[in-house]
């Protein structure tokens, strides 16, 4: 699992010219699911994420997560995190899980996010999809699970 984290001040995703999800202040994750990742890992992730500390204190210092600070997430699946380039300059995504066992992680990762307490908004998993952020700081962290 590939997670890139991005702090926003705010970020929207468009499917088909319409809004599936928008947060304000918060977090925009990029998810990438691989062959290898099972229930636990994207659990585990979560509870990473939700504690993540990259929120400024009351003394400017990256010491708070986005449940100290009431911050909402939007996750987009996004399996290209996964591509790999080792040889040549096409991107071969064989790591990357097929959309059959990545869907339903993708959906218990949004899960465990919200049984800790998190508003979440999401992408739709397989569409073509944009997606327009204000990147706070920026503050831009890749986590691999």
């Amino acid at each position: 699992m590939r997670v890139v984290v991005q702090r926003v001040s705010e970020a929207r995703v468009t499917v088909d010219s319409d809004i599936t999800g928008a947060i304000g202040p918060g977090l925009l994750l990029l998810v990438g699911i691989g062959q290898d990742d099972a229930e636990a890992t994207v659990t585990a992730m979560a509870g990473k994420i939700a504690r993540l500390r990259i929120f400024e204190d009351d003394v400017g210092k990256m010491n708070r997560s986005v449940l100290d600070v009431g911050g909402e997430i939007l996750v987009v699946s996004q399996f290209t995190l996964l591509g790999e380039l080792r040889k040549g300059t096409r991107p071969n995504f064989a790591a990357a899980a097929r959309p059959e066992m990545a869907a339903p992680l993708i959906a218990r990762f949004v899960a465990a996010l919200r049984q800790l307490g998190l508003t979440v908004e999401e992408g739709r998993f397989g569409a073509y999809m944009q997606v327009t952020l204000v990147n706070d700081g920026p503050v831009t962290i890749v986590l691999d699970g």
